[in-house]
This record gives structure tokens, C-alpha cells and sequence, in this order.
């Protein structure tokens, strides 16, 4: 009887047993349905959150406008760019930052000149298939090369300031007491012109010999030739350039490259027209912008 009572009491502890270890096992499965259900919830919303668009430089918001193709050259390497006809030249840098990742301010963008970043591709006349020329430096280059050139600028001025007008000194004089040159090119006084497609020709050194300035954007130097030789200058290299209109013809300007640290390393240049002044400087020292 006794064994009787413990195998029945021993039958119904096991049937408890399993009883509860299929209650525990359910619910394993349950939660282990329900994290994987939440997995797959998280993953659906995953999946269905709308991806990010790919950068189209624009192009979906030109539709309907005349664009142009562009050839962008910079630091030997090839760009094909599309771009609005009707864009400004600060459009332009946008767009050149995008393709080779050179910020606006350290670009010096060139075609027939220092491309102006407040006029349109149209006004300046730039044609499909034109090759746009782009210079410019890391920034910590730029730091480097131009911060002193800053400094060694407003020391110039200062000092000019102190003087007597350049065209009076009588280093200046026995040049231009020669007169204008014969074949000196046309000026005009007060006016802003970009710079020539041509060399500018027609005025005198600091030894009164003839001397031209030839302007090669594409491998950013300044060419000054004589009849004895072309001297070829990273535009870089020039700490500052110096002009002043000359007295009694102020439709011409004397103007000096300083190619090295101090005064002493002047290159004059006399009967320089003065629509070019401003577009010689712009095209030789550039607008940096610091950070």
C-alpha cells in the first residue's frame, strides 16, 4: 500500500514536472518568436526608411536651363562639369569644391584672365567645350607662402607712405624722363579691363630696355621677358606687387613685382596701362581668404 501511495505520489510530482517544463519551454518559444518578430520589425523599418539621394551636383534642379560642358584642369588632372550657361563664377567654385574637394577660397579660377565670381558663364563668354584653368594650395601651403607675403604688404605700404611719390624719386626719374615708349599700348584712365589674351608689350624696365609681361595661367607663372632673355616666375613666389600712377599721365602706372623678402628685389615696370593694373594684381597675388 505504502509503495503504491509513493508511486502514485511520485506519477503525479513527474506529470507536475512536465507540466512545468513544457509551461517554461512555451514560453521560451514565445519569447524567443517574440525577439525575433521585434528583429524583424526593427530590420522591415530599417529597410523601409528612405535611403539618402546620391549627389547629383545639381543637375535634377538645372532641369529646363542652357547648360554648358566644361573641361576643369587642376593639379594635372582632367574634370568634365556640366553647369548652368546663366551660373556665376561663385557657382563655378561651388561646383569645382564638389569634384576635387579644393575650397572656394583657395581657388584661383582661371579663363582669359581671373574669372570675376560675381558675373555669369554668359557674360563672361565662356563656350561649350571651354578648359577651365584651376590653381590653388593646401591650406597650411597657403598659410605658409602667403602669410609672411600679408606681413611684407602692409610693411610696403607703411614705408610708401612715408615717402616721396615714387615718380619723383630719381631712381624712377632717369627712366621716365625718357618718355612715353613709341610703341607703348593704349591706355584708359580710370577704367577696370581684364587682362589681354596677348603679352603686355610697349614699356620699360629699370635699365630703360623694352620689357613685356606674358601671363601663362595655365602654369601659373609670370614671364618677364627683354630682348636678352625671359625670366619665368611662379606667381607664388611674388611677396607684393607696388603701382602708382605716373604724374602728368595718370592713364599710365609704374609698377614693381617684389620677388624676394625686401625692397631691394623690386622688378619695375614703367608706362603700364592703367585698365590692367587691378587685373594684374588680382591675377598675381590672388584673393586668399584665411581660416
Amino acid at each position: 500500500m505504502a509503495a503504491q501511495d509513493g508511486s502514485e505520489g511520485l506519477g503525479m510530482d513527474t506529470e507536475v514536472g512536465l507540466k512545468e517544463l513544457e509551461v517554461l519551454c512555451d514560453g521560451a518559444s514565445k519569447g524567443d518568436a517574440a525577439a525575433a518578430a521585434e528583429e524583424a520589425s526593427l530590420t522591415d523599418g530599417e529597410n523601409s526608411s528612405p535611403q539618402v539621394p546620391a549627389v547629383s551636383n545639381g543637375e535634377d534642379s538645372d532641369e529646363g536651363k542652357e547648360m554648358v560642358e566644361l573641361k576643369i584642369i587642376w593639379n594635372k588632372n582632367k574634370y568634365d562639369l556640366k553647369i548652368p550657361l546663366d551660373g556665376t563664377g561663385a557657382k563655378l567654385k561651388e561646383k569645382i569644391h564638389t569634384l576635387t574637394g579644393l575650397p572656394p577660397a583657395m581657388q584661383k579660377v582661371m579663363y582669359k584672365g581671373l574669372l570675376p565670381e560675381d558675373k555669369t558663364l554668359r557674360e563672361i563668354k565662356v563656350t561649350n567645350g571651354a578648359k577651365i584653368m584651376v590653381v590653388g594650395s593646401t591650406i597650411n601651403d597657403v598659410l605658409a607662402v602667403n602669410t609672411p607675403k600679408e606681413v611684407i604688404q602692409q610693411e610696403v605700404k607703411a614705408e610708401e607712405n612715408k615717402k616721396e611719390p615714387l615718380c619723383r624719386q630719381k631712381q624712377h626719374r632717369k627712366v621716365l624722363d625718357k618718355g612715353k615708349p613709341e610703341d607703348v599700348m593704349p591706355s584708359i584712365k580710370g577704367a577696370k579691363e581684364r587682362l589681354p589674351t596677348v603679352p603686355l608689350s610697349g614699356m620699360y624696365n629699370k635699365s630703360g630696355g623694352k620689357v613685356r609681361l606674358t601671363f601663362k595661367l595655365e602654369q601659373d607663372q609670370l614671364w618677364i621677358g627683354t630682348k636678352e632673355r625671359t625670366e619665368k616666375i611662379p606667381m607664388g613666389s611674388i611677396k607684393n606687387v607696388v603701382t602708382e600712377p605716373i604724374e602728368g599721365h595718370e592713364d599710365y602706372h609704374m609698377m614693381a613685382f617684389q620677388l624676394g623678402p625686401t625692397e631691394a628685389s623690386q622688378y619695375w615696370v614703367y608706362w603700364v596701362p592703367a585698365q590692367y593694373v587691378d587685373a594684374i594684381k588680382d591675377t598675381v597675388l590672388g584673393k586668399w581668404q584665411y581660416f
